[in-house]
């Protein structure tokens, strides 16, 4: 038990400090009993923090809060990536990752074609919601959250600055993608997201 609980808050430490994790991903280490156990004990130790039933995460240490949140993109990421659905962050929470909106949301909603369900988390609430394939372009991935980002605030808030802002923040990979999936887009939308896509 002592290794497998060695071998899972290694693992934990290599990786990157914001990310959750299940059972699952500890499977090498001990069959699913043995791995539950020492997430238990961990968590106990405070080496590890339960998020909810079944997730995990590494504490983070803040100056003034003492611990901040559970990162709410890494729950996400968690909970659908074994579960085979499309899924995306909605616009307006898409328009606050990429600092478009100062606006912090309660709740966050996960555009999906999975299970609707509501997860809290403290006090925040994700809301996985059934959308239309539309909805659902670039799921996952930044190119599809900065359409979301465009949707959300619209024609009028499209302005050069606020393009510019947001295309600085996507990677050439992310600008291709965009590119990409911009025929797809509604046509009000497309000139918008070219402006993004173009290199700089």
């Amino acid at each position: 038990m002592r290794s497998v609980e060695a071998s899972i808050l290694k693992s934990v430490k290599a990786a990157r400090r914001s990310s959750v994790f299940t059972g699952r991903d500890f499977l090498r280490y001990g069959n699913s009993a043995a791995v539950r156990k020492a997430l238990e004990r961990l968590a106990r130790r405070g080496d590890l923090r339960r998020v909810r039933r079944g997730f995990y995460d590494r504490p983070r240490p803040h100056p003034i809060l003492g611990q901040t949140a559970p990162s709410a993109m890494a729950v996400i990421r968690s909970v659908m990536k074994d579960s085979g659905a499309k899924w995306q962050v909605s616009g307006a929470y898409a328009a606050n990752l990429f600092h478009l909106s100062e606006q912090v949301p309660a709740k966050i909603v996960i555009l999906t074609d999975g299970i609707p369900r509501k997860i809290v988390l403290e006090k925040l609430t994700l809301d996985f919601r059934r959308a239309a394939p539309r909805h659902l372009l670039g799921g996952g991935r930044p190119a599809g959250a900065a359409i979301q980002a465009l949707r959300h605030i619209g024609r009028a808030g499209a302005t050069s600055e606020v393009l510019g802002k947001l295309s600085r923040q996507l990677r050439p990979s992310a600008k291709a993608e965009l590119a990409a999936l911009t025929p797809q887009l509604p046509v009000w939308l497309q000139p918008i997201a070219r402006q993004v896509s173009a290199p700089r």
